[in-house]
């Protein structure tokens, strides 16, 4: 019965798209392509991006349109650093309701051309609208622009880190309630944070920036990935924040919201332990430093992920939330929290700058 229900539930999405795009074409959006920040090797490359009927100018308002700023250091001559170009239609002054980010309708299944390193390749968006393929390339260590083009739609331009293969250190870190606070399991202010919140409204958590920049500072070749359960929706919304509020400049890895062939709901613990185990068989010489919260199933993801993969693993460091932010995010601060995994070291505090001295002691910064 729940697999009859779930393909008349497919059947009533797609006529829901069917409108949707409808009414998109009537208000005027326009097709186009939203380049995120990808990333790879010296010679396979991520490349991730989206296509959709959206506002006009759109695209420029995209994930690879912030920057990280330098704070008085040159970083485009350190190893593996050159900060992305901004596009001109791109002020930051922007004033943007979280809504905005959902009025865009996904195109399924576009063809997409990729050019990178003077060679081209097609690949198809899934249902979502979302592009995520691997490219073969060969490009040396750093920010490289990558351009998609499809048939109707402006050219997009998006940027690729390329990881330096003498690197042997990484940093994966969640964003919810981690480097920006949330609380997104309350429902009602999960909604209001979302969808009508201002997102220069949006409240950094203390000290993680600094974090984030120290460590970069100390690993300039280390590549820093945001690992997220939150929708490419808010992809560009995430960027200009991570960029406004000081952190290093980062691919992004989201999530669709919604059903699948098979389910009701993605799983966002899945999500997020899929890209991990990813991440360590594209880089099988790196040790991550994963950072995350105890409000959802970090810990215990990345206490998996330790005992899966202890050799790609350098430490965890966990942002302990409030009693009144664990209780509203569904858990105390000690429901289900794992013991920290033999010979991984562990870090656990309320902000930044507590775990920064720990991780100190680590010999991590």
């Amino acid at each position: 019965m729940t697999g009859a229900l779930l393909k008349a539930a497919h059947r009533v999405g797609d006529r829901v798209h069917a409108a949707q795009t409808a009414a998109a074409r009537r208000l005027g959006f326009i097709p186009q392509i939203v380049a995120f920040r990808g990333y790879g090797t010296t010679s396979r490359v991520r490349i991730l991006a989206r296509v959709l009927y959206g506002p006009p100018g759109l695209h420029e308002l995209g994930a690879n349109t912030t920057t990280a700023p330098s704070r008085g250091r040159d970083r485009s001559r350190d190893v593996g650093w050159a900060e992305p170009p901004t596009p001109s239609g791109w002020t930051g002054t922007e004033d943007i309701r979280g809504w905005r980010a959902f009025t865009s309708v996904p195109i399924e299944y576009a063809a997409v051309t990729i050019e990178l390193d003077g060679q081209t390749a097609t690949v198809r968006a899934d249902f979502g609208g979302v592009i995520d393929a691997m490219v073969s390339a060969s490009l040396e260590p750093g920010w490289h622009p990558v351009k998609l083009t499809a048939e109707g739609m402006e050219p997009a331009v998006g940027q690729v880190l390329i990881v330096d293969p003498a690197a042997t250190f990484g940093i994966v870190s969640d964003i919810d309630d981690t480097v920006m606070v949330t609380a997104l399991p309350r429902p009602f202010l999960a909604l209001w944070n979302t969808f009508v919140l201002s997102e220069r409204a949006r409240t950094p958590t203390p000290g993680m920036s600094v974090l984030l920049d120290r460590l970069a500072a100390r690993h300039p070749a280390a590549p820093i990935v945001y690992l997220s359960t939150g929708p490419w929706n808010a992809a560009p919304t995430l960027s200009r924040f991570l960029g406004r509020n000081l952190y290093p400049a980062g691919p992004l890895l989201l999530t669709d919201w919604g059903m699948t062939a098979d389910s009701w709901f993605r799983s966002g613990r899945e999500h997020k332990a899929r890209n991990l185990a990813r991440l360590a068989a594209e880089f099988p010489d790196l040790k991550w430093l994963l950072i995350g919260d105890n409000g959802q199933h970090d810990e215990s993801i990345y206490a998996e992920f330790a005992r899966r993969h202890p050799e790609s693993v350098a430490a965890v460091a966990i942002r302990e939330l409030s009693a009144g932010e664990a209780v509203f995010s569904g858990g105390t601060t000690h429901d289900g929290r794992p013991t920290p995994v033999p010979g991984t070291p562990w870090a656990s505090a309320p902000d930044g700058a507590g775990l920064a001295e720990q991780l100190e002691k680590f010999g991590l910064l």
